[in-house]
């Protein structure tokens, strides 16, 4: 596996997978997979193993809440991200209850400073 913090990138839009890789890739992390579900992504976490996941709030099977809770309790969890284009819809309660690291608005990740979430490349 290439160095680097590992991501897995979750999210139903092929278009915002797409535009997350080349900014996370240019920030120095390895993309190590991409789901597009939350049955998915529990696959690729489970083989793939990776550091972070950035994952979105809002999926066709599931809700990043409860992949987030899913993910988050194993033994060797994933440092956890959520995001959203509707920023509104998560709580403090509800992302500290999934045991994500917090929750950005999918326009504002350029301008986010992810070492305050994940471990540094």
């Amino acid at each position: 596996m290439a160095s680097g913090t590992s991501v897995l990138i979750v999210d139903d839009a092929q278009c915002f997978r797409r535009v997350a890789r080349e900014l996370l890739e240019r920030r120095g992390y390895t993309v190590v997979g991409e789901a597009d579900s939350a049955a998915t992504a529990l696959a690729l976490a489970e083989c793939l193993a990776p550091d972070a996941v950035l994952m979105d709030v809002l999926l066709p099977d599931c809700n990043g809440f409860a992949l987030s809770a899913a993910l988050t309790g194993c033994s060797q969890p994933p440092a956890v991200l959520l995001v959203t284009a509707e920023p509104d819809l998560g709580s403090y309660a509800l992302i500290e209850q999934s045991g994500a690291r917090g929750l950005v608005a999918k326009q504002a990740l350029a301008a986010t400073d992810l070492s305050s979430f994940w471990p540094a490349p």
